[in-house]
């Protein structure tokens, strides 16, 4: 198993452990991730919702996009163009270079 599947697999194994406890990403909480994740997989993701846009606009953008060319979002099945795509869908203003 080449290295950057063993990394995917170890941070599945955290965040699945972790889950007992409140899990947040780039400050965004369970409820939020879930609340995005409708608009950000596929086959048929769908317009993000108030709750989701609510929590993007606290969330560390710079953080999110660094996970832009990762593994990570796929493991997960969030579809990353899609992920890009979600704060002009909330009109909010993405950081440069993301």
């Amino acid at each position: 198993m080449g290295i950057g599947k063993k990394l995917v697999m170890l941070i599945l194994v955290v965040l699945l452990v972790e889950r007992s406890s409140a899990v947040t990403l780039c400050k965004m909480d369970d409820n939020g991730l879930a609340a995005c994740k409708p608009a950000v997989t596929q086959p048929n993701p769908v317009d993000p919702t108030p709750e989701c846009c609510k929590a993007l606009s606290g969330a560390d953008l710079p953080c999110l996009c660094s996970y832009k060319n990762s593994m990570v979002l796929p493991a997960l099945g969030i579809d990353p163009n899609l992920a890009m795509g979600l704060p002009a869908k909330c009109n909010i203003t993405p950081p440069a270079n993301c």
